[in-house]
């Protein structure tokens, strides 16, 4: 039989968890709370890990291969993914306040007390989240300009054992995990208000992906002085496609082909879209955003503009260095959502079940934006410039 995807998983463990959790006995409250803390102090561990094992090699590579036509993609990837977190912060923040609520989430946490485990285990990481972030630039930086093939070849293997940590222990005990968090929050009676606050933000989140997708072919079609319409409909059989895969890699051969036909180079669509499946997640950051400050606003926390600034400022480096793995995204930013805006336990569980809730549509708006940047770039470079990838 075919094993269950994660999101099948993930939905199954909130709809479990939310209703076990109504008449659960205290012992598997507090044996799921005990479960919840002992994980969330080994993800706590690995995020510094996380960090280095995929930021310090992407960083080197883009070094060493520092091409004009590389560093013009990502710099495009960049700039569109800072756009689109940018952009969900204002959207979000005009209408999430009218839906979202934090006064009856702070009361339901004041009448019901949090679920005490039963025993707790401490793993403290061994680096902060900064200083992970700045040792990453550092060493990538470090290890392009010295020409560091050994150092490269360690920080690449480094990466395969951080991934390897992510898709064995990781991503399967993720179920688990946000079954334990619903299951609590519904002994405390928190989960109905919850639910219907993510109810009402994902139809938002969805429509910001489609206008999202709007002004990116509007752009293109300035520069390649097409419809942009005719452009974005020309790729929707890679929106589909990323629909049903949830992967940007398993999609490259429909993006690659629906680019072509679009009337970008070969060489140049060979080059880009392979590349901005890995480093362009606009989709994905407009999401980890919107859900963000949504989570901030229920529970009342500060949201300013300077802090999501911020946020959004290095989680556009974090996403170029994402793992390609289902829910790889949520993962590389949890660093960020606990070291700048302050999330805890809960709030990352949260997170990661409402990420991975809408997984596929943020696949398919980003692989959708590979065709843009590919026809940005298509224009930039003539066919004469091509060779800038290699003479950097």
């Amino acid at each position: 039989m075919k094993r269950p995807g994660l999101l099948t998983l993930i939905f199954v463990s909130i709809v479990a968890g939310s209703l076990i959790g109504l008449v659960s006995p205290e012992w598997l409250s507090r044996l799921m709370a005990t479960f919840n803390g002992v994980f969330s102090q080994f993800l706590g561990f690995m995020i510094p890990l996380i960090i280095i094992g995929f930021v310090t090699p992407a960083i080197a590579e883009i070094g060493v291969r520092a091409g004009k036509l590389l560093v013009v993609t990502a710099l495009l990837a960049y700039g569109t993914t800072l756009l689109a977190g940018l952009f969900s912060y204002a959207t979000a923040s005009l209408t999430f306040p009218s839906l979202i609520s934090h006064l009856s989430v702070a009361s339901m946490q004041s009448e019901h007390p949090e679920t005490a485990p039963y025993f707790s285990v401490g793993i403290p990481p061994v680096m902060t989240v900064m200083t992970a972030l700045v040792a990453s630039f550092v060493l990538g930086l470090g290890t392009a300009f010295v020409k560091g093939g050994t150092l490269r070849e360690a920080f690449g293997e480094f990466r395969a054992i951080v991934e390897m940590t992510i898709r064995t222990a990781i991503i399967p005990l993720l179920p688990v995990y946000i079954f334990g968090i619903f299951l609590c929050m519904a002994a405390q009676g928190e989960v109905g208000t919850i639910v219907s606050c993510f109810a009402k933000i994902i139809g938002i989140i969805f429509a910001m992906h489609i206008l999202l997708l709007l002004f990116q072919y509007m752009i293109a079609g300035l520069f390649a002085r097409k419809n942009p319409l005719k452009m974005l409909w020309n790729m929707m059989p890679a929106y589909f496609t990323a629909l049903g895969t949830q992967s940007s890699a398993a999609t490259i051969p429909v993006t690659l082909k629906q680019t072509i036909s679009m009337g970008v180079r070969e060489d140049i669509a060979g080059f880009v879209v392979p590349l901005c499946a890995t480093i362009h997640l606009s989709g994905s950051t407009l999401k980890i955003v919107a859900c963000a400050l949504a989570l901030m606003i229920m529970h009342g926390h500060n949201h300013d503009m300077g802090l999501f600034f911020h946020f959004i400022a290095m989680l556009g480096i974090t996403m170029i260095a994402a793992p390609g793995i289902p829910g790889g995204a949520i993962m590389a930013s949890i660093g960020l959502l606990q070291g700048i805006l302050g999330f805890d336990e809960q709030q990352i569980a949260l997170m990661i079940a409402l990420y991975i809730a809408m997984d596929s549509f943020g696949t398919a708006c980003n692989v959708t934006g590979d065709g843009a940047i590919a026809a940005i770039v298509n224009r930039l470079f003539p066919e004469r410039c091509v060779t800038c990838v290699n003479k950097g």
